[in-house]
């Protein structure tokens, strides 16, 4: 898989960005098929930062109701990567 794939996208919340600021770790929305590996040199070839540790979760989808009824929002892989102490990702 190509880089562009494996990161679909860096996820910027209250508690990312505050763990990006403080201890170097940023988190984005992975494709589910990717393993840490590829998650690691897909980061370092996009940003060109040195990881130095990867971790991964798979979110379980959660029911959503519309006016047509129930229906189910699909599981989400989410990874947070530890960045070298030297090394920075600037998102905005």
């Amino acid at each position: 898989m190509e880089a562009t794939t494996i990161i679909r996208k860096p996820l910027v919340t209250e508690k990312t960005t505050f763990a990006a600021g403080s201890v170097n770790r940023f988190a984005f929305e992975v494709d589910r098929r990717a393993n840490k590996q590829q998650i690691k040199r897909a980061v370092e070839e996009l940003y060109g930062v040195r990881v130095l540790s990867v971790a991964t979760q798979v979110r379980k989808g959660s029911l959503r109701r519309n006016k047509a009824g129930w229906f189910r929002v699909g599981n989400e892989k989410r990874a947070v990567v530890k960045l070298h102490a030297e090394d920075r990702i600037e998102l905005f």
